[in-house]
């Protein structure tokens, strides 16, 4: 035990090495830095799930389609979408069908409109930088493919 701690040294052997001059430097230092490192976890957190939204969307408008390039009725292919949008909330969300059941070798598409909310304050920070407003993002999945 007692070369564990001469190993070890303690905070206050710490602190002796380092001039009290500095000791308040980093404190600024840090307190400049922190609101910059705080803005880039926010835009990797929200931009994150705004990617991962977007891969949902997309995902979910080509199953929809491809259930209705097979000739399937609109319940199957609403299921199909919901299944494959299923961690996203679906009061957000626009879907719009067309050409359901119609001829062959017409396109089907798939539209979903998302909307997407922030979980960080990124989006406000950002609109007050830009004089933009992001407060509204949309996020879009579209589809078509033939029908069978």
């Amino acid at each position: 035990m007692s070369t564990l701690r001469r190993r070890l040294p303690s905070v206050r052997r710490i602190l002796r090495r380092c001039p009290r001059r500095e000791r308040g430097q980093t404190l600024v230092e840090f307190a400049l830095i922190l609101p910059i490192m705080l803005l880039l976890i926010f835009a990797l957190v929200d931009f994150g799930r705004g990617f991962y939204t977007w891969l949902i969307v997309t995902n979910g408008a080509r199953e929809g389609a491809r259930v209705g390039a097979t000739q399937q009725d609109y319940n199957a292919i609403m299921t199909r979408i919901r299944d494959a949008t299923s961690t996203l909330d679906p009061g957000r969300m626009t879907v719009t069908i067309t050409n359901v059941q119609g001829p062959r070798g017409q396109p089907i598409t798939v539209d979903i409109r998302y909307d997407f909310d922030w979980v960080t304050p990124i989006g406000p920070i950002l609109n007050i930088v830009s004089g933009g407003n992001l407060d509204d993002i949309t996020i879009r999945g579209y589809a078509s493919m033939r029908l069978e």
